[in-house]
Protein backbone atom coordinates (compact mmCIF):
# COMPACT_ATOMS: atom_id res chain seq x y z
CA UNK A 1 0.00 0.00 0.00
CA UNK A 2 1.63 3.21 -0.75
CA UNK A 3 2.15 6.18 1.89
CA UNK A 4 -1.12 7.96 0.21
CA UNK A 5 -3.14 5.78 0.54
CA UNK A 6 -2.16 4.73 4.04
CA UNK A 7 -2.41 8.06 5.22
CA UNK A 8 -6.09 8.52 3.26
CA UNK A 9 -7.04 5.37 5.31
CA UNK A 10 -5.79 6.41 8.67
CA UNK A 11 -7.44 9.31 8.51
CA UNK A 12 -10.39 8.11 7.30
CA UNK A 13 -10.53 5.37 10.53
CA UNK A 14 -10.18 8.65 12.85
CA UNK A 15 -13.11 10.42 10.37
CA UNK A 16 -15.12 7.30 10.86
CA UNK A 17 -14.41 7.20 14.92
CA UNK A 18 -15.18 11.21 15.10
CA UNK A 19 -18.36 10.44 13.35
CA UNK A 20 -19.36 7.06 15.22
CA UNK A 21 -18.91 9.57 18.59
CA UNK A 22 -20.96 12.31 17.90
CA UNK A 23 -23.66 10.30 16.31
CA UNK A 24 -23.93 8.47 19.32
CA UNK A 25 -24.00 11.87 21.32
CA UNK A 26 -26.48 13.16 19.23
CA UNK A 27 -28.26 10.10 19.80
CA UNK A 28 -28.93 10.07 23.15
CA UNK A 29 -29.08 13.89 23.24
CA UNK A 30 -32.09 13.49 21.50
CA UNK A 31 -33.42 10.50 23.32
CA UNK A 32 -32.86 12.35 26.19
CA UNK A 33 -34.63 15.53 25.08
CA UNK A 34 -37.56 13.18 23.72
CA UNK A 35 -38.12 12.11 27.48
CA UNK A 36 -37.99 15.69 29.19
CA UNK A 37 -40.24 16.87 26.43
CA UNK A 38 -43.14 13.57 26.87
CA UNK A 39 -42.97 14.97 31.08
CA UNK A 40 -43.39 18.50 30.13
CA UNK A 41 -45.83 18.28 27.52
CA UNK A 42 -47.86 15.23 28.47
CA UNK A 43 -47.64 14.73 32.39
CA UNK A 44 -46.83 18.04 33.84
CA UNK A 45 -49.52 19.36 31.58
CA UNK A 46 -51.84 17.11 33.51
CA UNK A 47 -51.02 18.17 36.98
CA UNK A 48 -51.55 21.72 36.35
CA UNK A 49 -54.87 21.23 34.42
CA UNK A 50 -56.29 18.81 38.09
CA UNK A 51 -54.53 21.41 40.12
CA UNK A 52 -56.76 24.77 38.74
CA UNK A 53 -59.51 22.23 38.61
CA UNK A 54 -59.32 21.82 42.60
CA UNK A 55 -58.86 25.45 43.38
CA UNK A 56 -61.63 26.41 41.72
CA UNK A 57 -63.56 23.84 44.00
CA UNK A 58 -61.97 24.84 46.86
CA UNK A 59 -62.81 28.87 46.05
CA UNK A 60 -66.10 28.13 47.85
CA UNK A 61 -68.50 25.88 49.76
CA UNK A 62 -71.89 26.62 48.28
CA UNK A 63 -72.92 26.02 44.60
CA UNK A 64 -70.28 27.01 41.61
CA UNK A 65 -70.61 30.81 40.48
CA UNK A 66 -69.21 31.71 36.93
CA UNK A 67 -65.82 32.41 36.88
CA UNK A 68 -65.41 28.76 38.71
CA UNK A 69 -67.42 26.98 36.01
CA UNK A 70 -65.30 28.68 33.25
CA UNK A 71 -62.29 27.67 34.68
CA UNK A 72 -63.04 24.01 35.58
CA UNK A 73 -64.33 23.75 32.13
CA UNK A 74 -61.31 25.34 30.69
CA UNK A 75 -59.00 22.91 32.34
CA UNK A 76 -61.29 19.91 31.93
CA UNK A 77 -61.47 20.15 28.46
CA UNK A 78 -57.62 20.53 27.90
CA UNK A 79 -57.57 17.32 30.25
CA UNK A 80 -59.42 15.69 27.94
CA UNK A 81 -57.56 16.45 25.14
CA UNK A 82 -54.37 15.50 27.16
CA UNK A 83 -54.76 11.65 27.97
CA UNK A 84 -51.20 10.01 28.30
CA UNK A 85 -51.17 7.56 30.76
CA UNK A 86 -53.36 3.87 30.98
CA UNK A 87 -56.46 4.55 33.34
CA UNK A 88 -56.52 8.16 32.79
CA UNK A 89 -59.08 7.88 29.92
CA UNK A 90 -61.73 6.47 32.77
CA UNK A 91 -60.80 9.05 35.87
CA UNK A 92 -61.14 11.84 33.32
CA UNK A 93 -64.56 10.52 31.99
CA UNK A 94 -65.65 9.55 35.37
CA UNK A 95 -64.16 13.42 36.47
CA UNK A 96 -66.70 14.52 33.47
CA UNK A 97 -69.31 13.33 34.54
CA UNK A 98 -69.17 14.65 38.24
CA UNK A 99 -68.79 17.53 36.89
CA UNK A 100 -71.96 17.57 34.92
CA UNK A 101 -74.15 16.48 38.34
CA UNK A 102 -72.23 19.07 40.34
CA UNK A 103 -73.63 21.59 37.71
CA UNK A 104 -77.29 20.43 38.36
CA UNK A 105 -77.73 19.96 42.12
CA UNK A 106 -76.85 23.85 42.53
CA UNK A 107 -80.06 23.93 45.36
CA UNK A 108 -79.06 20.98 47.20
CA UNK A 109 -75.59 21.71 49.44
CA UNK A 110 -75.74 17.96 50.47
CA UNK A 111 -74.93 16.31 47.49
CA UNK A 112 -72.98 19.44 46.30
CA UNK A 113 -70.73 18.47 49.06
CA UNK A 114 -70.28 14.67 47.86
CA UNK A 115 -69.92 15.21 44.51
CA UNK A 116 -66.88 18.37 45.33
CA UNK A 117 -65.50 15.27 46.98
CA UNK A 118 -65.56 12.83 44.31
CA UNK A 119 -64.12 15.07 41.99
CA UNK A 120 -61.24 15.95 44.35
CA UNK A 121 -60.71 11.95 44.18
CA UNK A 122 -60.52 11.30 41.08
CA UNK A 123 -58.36 14.72 40.71
CA UNK A 124 -56.07 12.93 43.24
CA UNK A 125 -56.22 10.08 41.14
CA UNK A 126 -55.38 11.38 37.88
CA UNK A 127 -52.61 13.56 39.26
CA UNK A 128 -50.43 10.61 41.22
CA UNK A 129 -51.39 8.48 38.02
CA UNK A 130 -49.37 11.34 35.93
CA UNK A 131 -46.87 11.88 39.30
CA UNK A 132 -45.80 8.15 39.00
CA UNK A 133 -45.77 8.72 35.38
CA UNK A 134 -43.19 11.29 35.82
CA UNK A 135 -41.62 9.41 38.36
CA UNK A 136 -40.83 6.17 35.51
CA UNK A 137 -39.70 8.59 32.86
CA UNK A 138 -37.16 10.54 34.96
CA UNK A 139 -35.65 7.10 35.69
CA UNK A 140 -35.42 5.78 32.11
CA UNK A 141 -34.31 9.49 30.99
CA UNK A 142 -31.50 8.91 33.69
CA UNK A 143 -30.79 5.33 32.23
CA UNK A 144 -30.58 6.94 28.89
CA UNK A 145 -28.08 9.49 30.19
CA UNK A 146 -25.78 6.88 32.15
CA UNK A 147 -26.03 4.40 29.57
CA UNK A 148 -24.92 7.63 26.99
CA UNK A 149 -22.06 8.51 29.04
CA UNK A 150 -20.85 5.17 29.11
CA UNK A 151 -20.74 4.83 24.98
CA UNK A 152 -19.53 8.17 24.68
CA UNK A 153 -16.51 7.83 26.75
CA UNK A 154 -15.56 4.78 26.03
CA UNK A 155 -15.79 5.82 22.13
CA UNK A 156 -13.98 9.04 23.27
CA UNK A 157 -11.53 7.23 25.10
CA UNK A 158 -10.68 4.68 21.88
CA UNK A 159 -10.74 7.51 19.85
CA UNK A 160 -8.47 9.41 21.99
CA UNK A 161 -5.85 6.38 22.17
CA UNK A 162 -5.85 5.49 18.44
CA UNK A 163 -4.74 9.35 17.55
CA UNK A 164 -2.51 9.32 20.30
CA UNK A 165 -0.82 5.93 18.70
CA UNK A 166 -1.42 7.79 15.37
CA UNK A 167 0.47 11.34 16.83
CA UNK A 168 3.26 9.08 18.70
CA UNK A 169 4.34 6.28 15.90
CA UNK A 170 3.40 8.70 11.96
CA UNK A 171 6.18 10.76 12.69
CA UNK A 172 8.81 8.24 13.47
CA UNK A 173 7.46 6.59 9.91
CA UNK A 174 8.27 9.58 7.92
CA UNK A 175 10.96 10.93 10.06
CA UNK A 176 13.17 8.15 10.19
CA UNK A 177 13.44 7.39 6.81
CA UNK A 178 14.27 10.65 5.92
CA UNK A 179 16.74 11.18 8.38
CA UNK A 180 18.11 8.07 7.13
CA UNK A 181 18.32 9.47 3.59
CA UNK A 182 19.87 12.90 4.30
CA UNK A 183 22.48 10.88 6.41
CA UNK A 184 23.26 8.93 2.85
CA UNK A 185 22.87 11.56 0.83
CA UNK A 186 25.34 13.68 2.98
CA UNK A 187 28.11 10.77 2.55
CA UNK A 188 27.50 10.68 -1.42
CA UNK A 189 28.10 14.96 -1.51
CA UNK A 190 31.82 13.88 0.51
CA UNK A 191 32.17 11.32 -2.94
CA UNK A 192 31.43 8.43 -0.70
CA UNK A 193 29.41 7.11 -3.15
CA UNK A 194 29.44 3.17 -1.22
CA UNK A 195 26.11 4.12 0.49
CA UNK A 196 22.23 2.21 0.19
CA UNK A 197 18.89 1.73 1.78
CA UNK A 198 17.44 -0.65 3.30
CA UNK A 199 13.90 0.47 3.30
CA UNK A 200 11.57 -2.90 4.23
CA UNK A 201 8.30 -1.62 2.66
CA UNK A 202 6.21 -1.44 -0.12
CA UNK A 203 5.21 1.72 -0.30
CA UNK A 204 7.35 5.28 -1.84
CA UNK A 205 9.95 5.06 0.67
CA UNK A 206 10.69 1.64 -0.41
CA UNK A 207 10.60 2.89 -3.79
CA UNK A 208 13.37 5.71 -3.10
CA UNK A 209 15.36 3.16 -1.22
CA UNK A 210 15.54 1.49 -4.68
CA UNK A 211 16.01 3.99 -6.62
CA UNK A 212 18.52 5.56 -4.45
CA UNK A 213 20.64 2.68 -4.56
CA UNK A 214 20.33 2.41 -7.80
CA UNK A 215 21.99 6.09 -8.14
CA UNK A 216 24.80 5.23 -6.02
CA UNK A 217 25.86 2.09 -7.99
CA UNK A 218 25.48 4.28 -11.26
CA UNK A 219 27.60 7.31 -9.47
CA UNK A 220 30.24 4.76 -7.92
CA UNK A 221 30.77 3.13 -12.09
CA UNK A 222 30.88 6.75 -13.45
CA UNK A 223 33.49 7.68 -10.79
CA UNK A 224 35.42 5.06 -11.56
CA UNK A 225 35.50 4.89 -15.09
CA UNK A 226 35.92 8.44 -15.78
CA UNK A 227 38.44 9.13 -13.66
CA UNK A 228 41.27 8.35 -15.90
CA UNK A 229 39.43 10.56 -18.72
CA UNK A 230 38.98 12.86 -16.44
CA UNK A 231 42.66 13.39 -16.04
CA UNK A 232 43.30 13.15 -19.28
CA UNK A 233 41.48 16.24 -19.99
CA UNK A 234 43.01 17.85 -16.90
CA UNK A 235 46.17 17.50 -18.10
CA UNK A 236 45.37 18.67 -21.85
CA UNK A 237 43.99 21.69 -20.39
CA UNK A 238 47.28 22.46 -18.68
CA UNK A 239 49.10 22.07 -21.71
CA UNK A 240 46.79 24.14 -23.27
CA UNK A 241 47.14 27.23 -20.65
CA UNK A 242 50.62 26.72 -20.62
CA UNK A 243 50.81 26.72 -24.47
CA UNK A 244 49.47 30.09 -24.84
CA UNK A 245 51.42 33.34 -25.30
CA UNK A 246 49.10 35.17 -22.72
CA UNK A 247 49.95 35.27 -18.95
CA UNK A 248 47.13 33.00 -17.12
CA UNK A 249 46.34 32.80 -13.48
CA UNK A 250 43.62 30.86 -11.86
CA UNK A 251 41.91 32.18 -8.35
CA UNK A 252 39.19 30.22 -6.32
CA UNK A 253 36.33 31.57 -4.55
CA UNK A 254 39.05 31.95 -1.59
CA UNK A 255 42.05 32.91 -3.39
CA UNK A 256 43.99 29.97 -3.44
CA UNK A 257 45.77 30.22 -6.81
CA UNK A 258 44.98 27.14 -8.08
CA UNK A 259 47.18 27.19 -11.77
CA UNK A 260 49.73 29.69 -13.23
CA UNK A 261 51.27 29.10 -17.05
CA UNK A 262 54.77 29.37 -17.68
CA UNK A 263 54.20 33.00 -18.70
CA UNK A 264 52.99 34.13 -15.73
CA UNK A 265 55.25 32.22 -13.43
CA UNK A 266 58.26 34.00 -15.72
CA UNK A 267 56.54 37.39 -15.55
CA UNK A 268 56.01 36.71 -11.52
CA UNK A 269 60.03 35.21 -10.90
CA UNK A 270 58.48 32.77 -9.33
CA UNK A 271 58.34 28.80 -10.28
CA UNK A 272 54.57 27.12 -10.29
CA UNK A 273 54.87 24.58 -7.49
CA UNK A 274 55.88 27.47 -5.20
CA UNK A 275 52.98 29.34 -5.57
CA UNK A 276 50.16 26.73 -6.91
CA UNK A 277 48.05 26.17 -3.77
CA UNK A 278 48.93 29.33 -2.20
CA UNK A 279 47.19 32.13 -0.20
CA UNK A 280 47.21 34.47 -3.40
CA UNK A 281 47.73 37.70 -0.23
CA UNK A 282 50.01 35.75 1.03
CA UNK A 283 52.33 35.36 -2.09
CA UNK A 284 51.66 39.25 -3.07
CA UNK A 285 53.39 40.70 0.50
CA UNK A 286 56.85 39.63 -0.88
CA UNK A 287 56.00 39.99 -4.79
CA UNK A 288 55.28 43.75 -6.38
CA UNK A 289 53.57 42.30 -9.66
CA UNK A 290 51.32 39.77 -7.83
CA UNK A 291 50.43 42.65 -5.77
CA UNK A 292 49.54 45.02 -8.64
CA UNK A 293 47.39 42.44 -10.27
CA UNK A 294 45.13 41.66 -7.23
CA UNK A 295 44.82 45.85 -6.27
CA UNK A 296 45.19 47.86 -9.25
CA UNK A 297 42.38 47.64 -11.13
CA UNK A 298 44.15 49.28 -13.76
CA UNK A 299 43.33 47.90 -17.37
CA UNK A 300 46.68 48.11 -18.78
CA UNK A 301 50.43 47.74 -17.18
CA UNK A 302 53.68 48.28 -17.68
CA UNK A 303 56.04 45.50 -16.22
CA UNK A 304 59.92 45.01 -17.22
CA UNK A 305 60.16 41.55 -18.10
CA UNK A 306 63.54 39.86 -20.87
CA UNK A 307 65.53 42.77 -20.45
CA UNK A 308 63.00 45.86 -21.50
CA UNK A 309 59.63 47.63 -20.61
CA UNK A 310 56.43 46.52 -22.25
CA UNK A 311 53.07 46.73 -22.17
CA UNK A 312 50.37 44.57 -20.59
CA UNK A 313 46.47 44.78 -20.31
CA UNK A 314 44.75 43.38 -17.93
CA UNK A 315 41.47 41.23 -17.84
CA UNK A 316 40.07 39.24 -14.71
CA UNK A 317 37.47 36.94 -15.51
CA UNK A 318 34.48 35.92 -13.26
CA UNK A 319 33.71 32.06 -13.01
CA UNK A 320 29.99 32.05 -12.17
CA UNK A 321 28.36 28.31 -11.91
CA UNK A 322 24.84 28.44 -10.91
CA UNK A 323 24.61 32.02 -9.46
CA UNK A 324 27.63 31.94 -7.29
CA UNK A 325 30.84 33.10 -8.60
CA UNK A 326 33.61 30.19 -7.70
CA UNK A 327 36.65 31.56 -8.95
CA UNK A 328 38.36 34.26 -11.16
CA UNK A 329 41.05 33.68 -13.62
CA UNK A 330 43.62 36.69 -14.25
CA UNK A 331 44.96 37.60 -17.91
CA UNK A 332 47.80 39.62 -18.86
CA UNK A 333 48.37 40.52 -22.46
CA UNK A 334 51.29 41.55 -24.36
CA UNK A 335 50.73 44.95 -26.05
CA UNK A 336 53.53 46.22 -26.65
CA UNK A 337 53.59 46.30 -30.06
CA UNK A 338 50.22 47.55 -30.18
CA UNK A 339 51.42 50.51 -27.49
CA UNK A 340 54.33 50.88 -29.63
CA UNK A 341 52.16 51.08 -33.15
CA UNK A 342 50.19 53.58 -31.05
CA UNK A 343 52.79 55.96 -30.14
CA UNK A 344 53.87 56.26 -33.61
CA UNK A 345 50.36 56.61 -34.65
CA UNK A 346 50.53 59.50 -31.95
CA UNK A 347 53.92 61.00 -32.96
CA UNK A 348 52.84 61.37 -36.62
CA UNK A 349 49.67 62.88 -36.41
CA UNK A 350 51.51 65.25 -33.76
CA UNK A 351 54.25 65.60 -36.21
CA UNK A 352 51.50 66.50 -39.25
CA UNK A 353 49.56 69.07 -37.15
CA UNK A 354 52.60 70.88 -36.27
CA UNK A 355 53.80 71.13 -39.47
CA UNK A 356 50.29 71.69 -41.15
CA UNK A 357 49.99 74.70 -39.04
CA UNK A 358 52.40 77.14 -40.88
CA UNK A 359 51.25 76.39 -44.57
CA UNK A 360 47.33 76.74 -43.18
CA UNK A 361 48.88 80.08 -41.36
CA UNK A 362 50.19 81.68 -44.78
CA UNK A 363 47.42 80.39 -46.63
CA UNK A 364 45.61 83.07 -44.07
CA UNK A 365 48.11 85.65 -44.31
CA UNK A 366 47.93 85.70 -47.94
CA UNK A 367 44.19 85.33 -48.21
CA UNK A 368 44.28 88.95 -45.73
CA UNK A 369 46.41 90.20 -48.60
CA UNK A 370 44.56 89.62 -50.77
CA UNK A 371 41.28 91.05 -49.41
CA UNK A 372 43.56 94.54 -49.19
CA UNK A 373 42.01 96.53 -51.94
CA UNK A 374 45.95 98.24 -52.02
CA UNK A 375 46.57 94.52 -53.84
CA UNK A 376 43.68 94.99 -56.29
CA UNK A 377 40.19 94.93 -57.07
CA UNK A 378 38.53 91.60 -56.38
CA UNK A 379 34.94 90.69 -58.10
CA UNK A 380 31.84 89.31 -56.31
CA UNK A 381 32.40 86.05 -57.26
CA UNK A 382 36.06 86.09 -56.25
CA UNK A 383 35.31 87.15 -53.15
CA UNK A 384 32.75 84.36 -52.61
CA UNK A 385 35.79 82.11 -53.41
CA UNK A 386 38.20 84.06 -51.04
CA UNK A 387 35.73 83.45 -48.12
CA UNK A 388 35.29 79.85 -48.91
CA UNK A 389 39.01 79.68 -48.95
CA UNK A 390 39.25 81.55 -45.38
CA UNK A 391 36.46 79.16 -44.12
CA UNK A 392 38.33 76.03 -44.99
CA UNK A 393 41.57 77.32 -43.69
CA UNK A 394 39.59 77.99 -40.30
CA UNK A 395 38.59 74.68 -40.11
CA UNK A 396 42.06 73.20 -41.02
CA UNK A 397 43.66 75.37 -38.43
CA UNK A 398 41.10 74.35 -35.83
CA UNK A 399 40.87 70.36 -36.58
CA UNK A 400 45.23 70.50 -36.98
CA UNK A 401 44.98 72.37 -33.46
CA UNK A 402 43.05 69.83 -32.40
CA UNK A 403 44.68 66.53 -33.51
CA UNK A 404 47.80 68.15 -31.81
CA UNK A 405 46.14 68.71 -28.35
CA UNK A 406 44.93 65.07 -28.72
CA UNK A 407 48.19 63.96 -28.91
CA UNK A 408 49.53 65.77 -26.29
CA UNK A 409 46.62 63.81 -24.14
CA UNK A 410 47.36 60.59 -25.32
CA UNK A 411 51.28 60.81 -24.70
CA UNK A 412 50.57 62.41 -21.84
CA UNK A 413 52.72 65.55 -22.37
CA UNK A 414 50.05 68.49 -21.73
CA UNK A 415 51.73 71.11 -20.66
CA UNK A 416 49.29 72.94 -17.74
CA UNK A 417 50.13 76.35 -16.09
CA UNK A 418 48.44 76.16 -12.96
CA UNK A 419 47.35 79.52 -11.97
CA UNK A 420 44.48 81.25 -9.52
CA UNK A 421 42.30 82.99 -11.40
CA UNK A 422 38.37 84.35 -10.68
CA UNK A 423 35.83 82.50 -12.78
CA UNK A 424 34.64 85.66 -14.31
CA UNK A 425 38.34 86.26 -16.34
CA UNK A 426 37.35 83.10 -18.08
CA UNK A 427 33.44 83.37 -18.66
CA UNK A 428 34.51 87.04 -20.49
CA UNK A 429 37.37 85.23 -22.14
CA UNK A 430 34.77 83.02 -23.10
CA UNK A 431 31.72 85.28 -24.67
CA UNK A 432 34.47 87.58 -26.28
CA UNK A 433 35.84 85.17 -28.72
CA UNK A 434 31.75 83.88 -29.64
CA UNK A 435 30.37 86.89 -29.58
CA UNK A 436 29.75 87.62 -33.17
CA UNK A 437 29.25 83.91 -33.80
CA UNK A 438 26.12 84.03 -31.47
CA UNK A 439 25.00 87.68 -33.22
CA UNK A 440 24.96 85.93 -36.44
CA UNK A 441 22.20 82.96 -35.15
CA UNK A 442 20.69 86.43 -33.00
CA UNK A 443 21.28 84.15 -29.61
CA UNK A 444 21.15 85.36 -26.54
CA UNK A 445 23.82 84.13 -24.12
CA UNK A 446 22.52 84.44 -20.51
CA UNK A 447 25.14 84.85 -17.84
CA UNK A 448 24.70 83.96 -13.84
CA UNK A 449 28.11 84.15 -12.63
CA UNK A 450 28.11 86.13 -9.12
CA UNK A 451 31.57 88.21 -8.29
CA UNK A 452 31.43 86.71 -5.08
CA UNK A 453 32.45 83.12 -6.03
CA UNK A 454 35.87 82.20 -5.15
CA UNK A 455 39.23 81.94 -7.68
CA UNK A 456 40.22 78.69 -8.80
CA UNK A 457 43.19 76.88 -9.63
CA UNK A 458 43.61 76.37 -13.31
CA UNK A 459 44.88 76.31 -16.17
CA UNK A 460 43.57 79.66 -17.99
CA UNK A 461 44.17 78.73 -21.61
CA UNK A 462 42.83 75.34 -21.39
CA UNK A 463 39.96 76.20 -19.14
CA UNK A 464 38.89 78.91 -21.16
CA UNK A 465 39.15 76.41 -24.19
CA UNK A 466 36.95 73.78 -22.67
CA UNK A 467 34.38 76.39 -22.16
CA UNK A 468 34.82 77.99 -25.62
CA UNK A 469 34.32 75.08 -26.96
CA UNK A 470 30.90 73.95 -24.72
CA UNK A 471 29.38 77.32 -25.71
CA UNK A 472 30.10 77.28 -29.12
CA UNK A 473 28.53 73.79 -29.31
CA UNK A 474 25.64 74.96 -27.96
CA UNK A 475 25.59 78.10 -30.25
CA UNK A 476 25.51 75.67 -32.97
CA UNK A 477 23.04 73.30 -31.80
CA UNK A 478 20.34 75.99 -30.98
CA UNK A 479 17.54 77.49 -32.77
CA UNK A 480 17.86 81.07 -34.04
CA UNK A 481 16.84 83.60 -31.67
CA UNK A 482 16.87 81.21 -28.71
CA UNK A 483 18.74 81.36 -25.35
CA UNK A 484 21.58 79.99 -24.35
CA UNK A 485 22.56 79.53 -20.42
CA UNK A 486 25.91 79.84 -18.95
CA UNK A 487 25.50 79.34 -15.16
CA UNK A 488 29.04 79.14 -12.88
CA UNK A 489 28.01 78.51 -8.93
CA UNK A 490 29.91 76.72 -5.70
CA UNK A 491 29.55 72.37 -6.26
CA UNK A 492 30.07 71.16 -2.96
CA UNK A 493 32.99 72.88 -0.59
CA UNK A 494 35.50 72.46 -2.72
CA UNK A 495 34.65 73.68 -6.08
CA UNK A 496 33.24 75.77 -8.70
CA UNK A 497 31.01 74.71 -11.49
CA UNK A 498 30.78 75.86 -15.13
CA UNK A 499 27.89 74.95 -16.94
CA UNK A 500 26.07 75.89 -20.60
CA UNK A 501 22.40 74.39 -21.49
CA UNK A 502 21.08 75.12 -24.84
CA UNK A 503 17.30 74.55 -25.35
CA UNK A 504 18.54 72.47 -29.00
CA UNK A 505 16.92 69.43 -30.21
CA UNK A 506 19.00 67.34 -27.45
CA UNK A 507 20.79 64.21 -27.12
CA UNK A 508 19.10 60.42 -27.20
CA UNK A 509 20.20 58.76 -24.11
CA UNK A 510 21.56 55.93 -25.84
CA UNK A 511 24.41 58.26 -26.90
CA UNK A 512 25.31 60.23 -23.64
CA UNK A 513 27.85 57.51 -22.27
CA UNK A 514 29.68 57.90 -25.85
CA UNK A 515 29.47 61.98 -25.79
CA UNK A 516 33.12 61.98 -24.93
CA UNK A 517 34.80 58.83 -27.21
CA UNK A 518 37.21 60.33 -29.40
CA UNK A 519 35.85 60.55 -33.12
CA UNK A 520 31.92 60.22 -31.41
CA UNK A 521 29.54 62.30 -33.37
CA UNK A 522 25.78 61.76 -32.67
CA UNK A 523 23.97 60.88 -35.60
CA UNK A 524 21.27 62.82 -37.63
CA UNK A 525 23.08 66.08 -36.96
CA UNK A 526 23.34 68.38 -39.79
CA UNK A 527 26.00 69.44 -41.96
CA UNK A 528 27.30 72.69 -41.11
CA UNK A 529 26.91 71.26 -37.09
CA UNK A 530 29.16 67.84 -37.66
CA UNK A 531 33.15 68.86 -36.49
CA UNK A 532 36.25 66.43 -35.90
CA UNK A 533 34.28 64.71 -32.93
CA UNK A 534 37.70 65.48 -30.91
CA UNK A 535 36.67 68.53 -29.27
CA UNK A 536 34.44 67.03 -26.31
CA UNK A 537 37.23 64.34 -25.64
CA UNK A 538 39.80 66.94 -25.18
CA UNK A 539 37.44 68.92 -23.10
CA UNK A 540 37.69 65.83 -21.06
CA UNK A 541 41.27 65.02 -21.01
CA UNK A 542 41.88 68.82 -20.10
CA UNK A 543 39.59 68.77 -17.21
CA UNK A 544 40.48 65.89 -15.82
CA UNK A 545 43.70 66.57 -15.71
CA UNK A 546 43.34 69.42 -13.46
CA UNK A 547 41.84 67.23 -11.32
CA UNK A 548 37.98 68.30 -12.43
CA UNK A 549 35.22 66.49 -13.74
CA UNK A 550 32.87 66.92 -16.50
CA UNK A 551 29.24 65.15 -17.87
CA UNK A 552 26.53 65.75 -19.97
CA UNK A 553 22.50 65.58 -18.82
CA UNK A 554 19.77 65.91 -21.74
CA UNK A 555 16.26 64.90 -22.91
CA UNK A 556 15.74 64.30 -26.29
CA UNK A 557 13.74 67.58 -27.20
CA UNK A 558 14.45 69.37 -24.25
CA UNK A 559 17.92 70.65 -24.67
CA UNK A 560 21.15 69.48 -23.68
CA UNK A 561 23.30 70.76 -20.06
CA UNK A 562 27.26 70.37 -20.43
CA UNK A 563 28.93 71.03 -17.01
CA UNK A 564 32.61 70.82 -15.52
CA UNK A 565 33.94 71.91 -12.13
CA UNK A 566 37.53 72.93 -11.06
CA UNK A 567 38.92 72.94 -7.75
CA UNK A 568 38.97 76.44 -5.16
CA UNK A 569 41.96 77.79 -5.45
CA UNK A 570 44.07 76.65 -1.93
CA UNK A 571 41.60 73.63 -2.17
CA UNK A 572 43.74 71.42 -4.68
Amino acid sequence: MTIKNKLRAGFSFLFMLSLLCCGLSIYFLNRLSADARNILKDNYKTVVFTKNIGVALDAADGPLNTAQTTLIEKNLTQQEHNITEPGERQLTDSLRARYEKLKKAQNDPAQITVLKGDMKRLLFGIMQLNLNAIDHKDTRAKGTADRAILLVAFTASFLFLVAFSFVVNFPSYIANPLRELTARIKEVSNRNYHQQLDFKSNDEFGELARAFNTMTLKLDEYENSNLASILFEKKRIETIINSMQDAIIGLDEKSVIIFANQVACSLIGLPEKSITGKYAPDVALENDLLRNLLINDQPKMKIYADNRESFYSKAVLSIVSKDKVIGSVIILKNITEFQQMDEAKTNFIATISHELKTPISSIKMSLKLLEDSRIGAVNTEQRQLLENIDEDARRLLQITAELLDMAQAETGKLNLHFGSTHPQNIVDYTIKALKTTAEQKHITINVKCAQNLPDVHADLDKSTWVLINLLSNAIKYSHEKSVVDLVVKKHHNDEVEFSVEDHGRGIDQQYLSRIFDRYFKVPGTTTDQTGTGLGLAIAKDFIEAQAGKIGVESELGEGSRFYFTLKMAGKN
